[in-house]
């Protein structure tokens, strides 16, 4: 019944604010004056990428003057592949109310906020997202797919996997009266207890639509729980969700701050871990031995840090979580970079407003990682820890998801706030008109 309400609340959705997506031309020739090249980290000179079926077919330097192909000049502008969020949360986003609303809201209201989230965060320039936790997410990802609504391509989790009491606990906070009508959650509502329980808890995701598995290796900080940081798996419980998802060809994503549930996950297997906050030598040599990925969300920990200064906005047990927590992620996101770990990039976006993902950037970069590093990380090394190798770079067979924006971000990392140019698959959604002139 509440797949039925989510697909019917995007498919009206659609059909509100011309929703359905742009046609393409068949051949496009962009003329860029720059060119961010993903492998290297560099801008280069002008270059003309030549689009056809949604996909790039060649990239050309200078200006080249194709037949047949309508063309886009975006003079004083840098091109870049098409950036990667990979921590958001599209059916959502924080507000004083957010706690309250979750006894007061249907699916389908979550459902149509979605649809205003995705836009906002394909017009920022991101082309894709890893959606980590949210039973929205998988229909909006096909909402996308079909072009019933504009949004990025989305890799969803569905529910996000925990423990009992554990950070994705559906229910943390209701009363006993409350608990003893619904039953305490298990294996179907993303709640295990042992590694019979994890794999159930995988196939379950496998079930309901997932592309990706989403752990909650630790507390977290906007849970309605005391601890933002205990470990809360054992490694037998993490191996065993690794092992069940790599049958289906799932990748494995940690939330964990503190330091034990980082370490039990590092070694039961996971891809990347989200957040990191009490990272220290031991678990940053532990990443680089196992090649696990680490994604910061400096902007959610700067975000809640903010937010807990306001009287109200957060309930007493959060609070002082976010006030402990989210000031420290930044430090630490620029001492793994300075120890070689593998940096990519997310937001933990729904924590803060859809839209502002680019703000990570300039995070990074004031955590002492360079530009083109950060630049890489929404690109090539976000493909990476995804596993598809049909985006992040342009260069001839990859996907045609291409942003730019006036100035150089390279030189100026706060040129990537003012994206006016955003394509995805071929297909344009933004576009500045002054530049956009036929050679």
């Amino acid at each position: 019944m509440i797949k039925t309400v989510l697909a019917v609340a995007l498919a009206a959705a659609s059909l509100s604010a011309h929703a359905a997506e742009p046609a393409a031309p068949s051949t496009l020739a962009l003329h860029c004056e720059r060119l961010f090249d993903a492998r290297s980290g560099k801008v280069l000179g002008e270059h003309t990428v030549q689009v056809r079926d949604g996909r790039i077919a060649e990239v050309i330097p200078g200006r080249a003057k194709l037949a047949d192909a309508e063309s886009i000049v975006l003079g004083d502008r840098t091109c870049t592949p098409g950036w990667t969020d990979l921590h958001v949360h599209l059916g959502s986003e924080s507000s004083p109310q957010s706690y309250s609303e979750g006894f007061r809201l249907d699916p389908v209201d979550y459902a149509y906020r979605s649809v205003g989230y995705a836009e906002k965060t394909l017009m920022a320039g991101f082309t894709s997202v890893r959606d980590l936790g949210g039973e929205v997410a998988p229909h909006l990802r096909d909402a996308v797919n079909q072009g019933l609504v504009k949004g990025p391509r989305i890799f969803a989790a569905g529910k996000s996997i925990a423990t009992t009491g554990g950070h994705a606990d559906p229910t943390n906070g209701f009363n006993d009266r409350l608990s003893h009508l619904l039953g305490p959650p298990g294996p179907t509502d993303g709640v295990i207890n042992s590694p019979e329980e994890a794999r159930q808890a995988v196939r379950q995701r496998y079930k309901d639509g997932s592309d990706v598995i989403k752990i909650t290796a630790t507390g977290g900080v906007l849970s309605y729980a005391k601890s933002g940081d205990a470990p809360q798996f054992v490694v037998d419980e993490v191996k065993a969700i690794v092992d069940t998802a790599r049958d289906y060809g799932f990748r494995v994503a940690a939330h964990a701050h503190g330091k034990e549930g980082m370490k039990r996950a590092i070694l039961g297997g996971v891809t990347s871990i989200e957040h990191g906050t009490y990272m220290d030598d031991e678990i940053m040599r532990l990443m680089k031995q196992h090649g696990t990925w680490y994604v910061p969300t400096i902007y959610a920990g700067r975000f809640v840090a903010e937010k807990a200064k306001i009287d109200g906005y957060f309930p007493p047990v959060v609070r002082p979580k976010a006030q402990r927590i989210g000031a420290l992620i930044q430090e630490t996101a620029g001492k793994a970079y300075r120890n070689g770990v593998k940096i990519a990039f997310g937001t933990d976006m729904g924590v803060g407003p859809h839209g502002d993902n680019a703000r990570e950037f300039l995070y990074m970069v004031e955590a002492g990682i360079p530009a083109g590093v950060a630049l890489q990380s929404a690109t090539l090394r976000a493909a990476d820890v995804l596993g598809v190798d049909d985006q992040g770079v342009i260069e001839p067979g990859k996907r045609a998801d291409i942003v730019a924006m006036p100035g150089d971000p390279v030189a100026d990392i706060n040129a990537v706030l003012n994206v006016d140019f955003v394509m995805k698959d071929g297909k344009v959604y933004r576009q500045p008109r002054s530049d956009s002139t036929a050679l």
